[in-house]
């Protein structure tokens, strides 16, 4: 458990390095944006493809895909506690779709997936890529419907901009990126038996490697120009809090005390269930005219909480 504090040590001095950078002007808001593309379009599928093919045989596939019945019921479960959770706290109505999609919805990847490594290595990202397929699902389809709706209510204003409409096939196109092309170029060729040779093999995995040190400076860069004392707390953004790194890990333990997946499966998928908020919320809530201060809070506040909840989680993984 030392070493996982190390490794996990490791990868926030990755992300302070991107926030120095930023402080430094050697990064800007764009760096981040061409950072995020390289990581979505290139690395990831690459770390995908690679990890499939060399990791698991067939019959090690077949076996653990079943498991993504558990963040797919735990999705569903915490948005149903999210509108719970929203009533009690009395959120306004302009946030309420907002709310419910960041109470439900983790930063799988960015975040997830280097803390994941360095706690479990390697072998986890399988896991890993069965909590972001219902994840991305649901954040791209419901989601992003849920945040659209948001601005019913700025539309109702007479110096609102008139929102933009919601399309279920731009969603869809969404949950069909790269990195999850590379997942299911890596599955096909798993399945038909093919050998990966050794020249792709060696390139996948360069290339892929890059996925860590990337989206740790993606956060650093994101938190930098967030401006950490322009962030308002609010009981909407603890209630958001409390859905991230309490309710929907919770939840996961719950559901696997009955759905019983293997015990590196229910590790990471507590972990995942528990990381921060979408990075892609602000922008979706400017897109769709919805409330951005209140998602540009959440996400910093979300990141930064995490430095604390992180030994937290690590010493409830123990009793796991």
């Amino acid at each position: 458990m030392i070493e996982a504090y190390f490794n996990i040590f490791a990868i926030f001095a990755m992300m302070f390095v991107g926030y120095f950078l930023s402080y430094k002007k050697w990064f800007d808001s764009h760096t981040a944006d061409v950072f995020s593309k390289m990581v979505l379009a290139l690395a990831l599928p690459f770390e995908m493809f690679i990890t499939i093919t060399q990791k698991f045989s067939k019959a090690e596939f077949i076996h653990l895909i079943g498991g993504i019945v558990v963040p797919v019921l735990s999705m569903i479960i915490a948005y149903w506690a999210s509108k719970a959770v929203a009533k009690l706290l009395g959120v306004k109505s302009s946030r309420l779709g907002t709310f419910s999609t960041m109470f439900t919805c983790s930063n799988t990847i960015f975040i997830g997936l280097p803390i994941n490594i360095a706690v479990f290595g390697s072998a986890s990202i399988p896991y890993v890529l069965i909590y972001y397929i219902a994840n991305t699902t649901f954040f791209w389809t419901w989601g992003v419907y849920k945040i659209a709706q948001d601005s019913q209510t700025f539309a109702g204003l007479e110096e609102a901009p008139v929102p933009q409409s919601f399309g279920l096939l731009a969603g869809l196109k969404k949950v069909m990126n790269p990195a999850m092309l590379g997942f299911t170029i890596g599955i096909i060729w798993l399945l038909i038996g093919i050998k990966v040779p050794l020249a792709l093999g060696n390139f996948a995995t360069y290339i892929g490697n890059l996925t860590t040190p990337l989206s740790m400076f993606i956060i650093g860069i994101t938190v930098y120009f967030l401006g950490i004392r322009t962030l308002k707390l609010n009981k909407a953004i603890v209630g958001v809090l409390m859905g991230r790194f309490i309710i929907s890990p919770l939840i996961i333990v719950v559901l696997t005390r009955f759905i019983h997946i293997p015990d590196l499966m229910v590790k990471v998928f507590f972990i995942q269930s528990s990381m921060p908020i979408q990075n892609s919320v602000p922008i979706l809530a400017r897109l769709y005219h919805a409330d951005v201060e209140f998602a540009t809070s959440t996400l910093g506040y979300t990141v930064l909480s995490y430095l604390a909840v992180v030994p937290v989680l690590l010493a409830v993984l123990q009793w796991l």
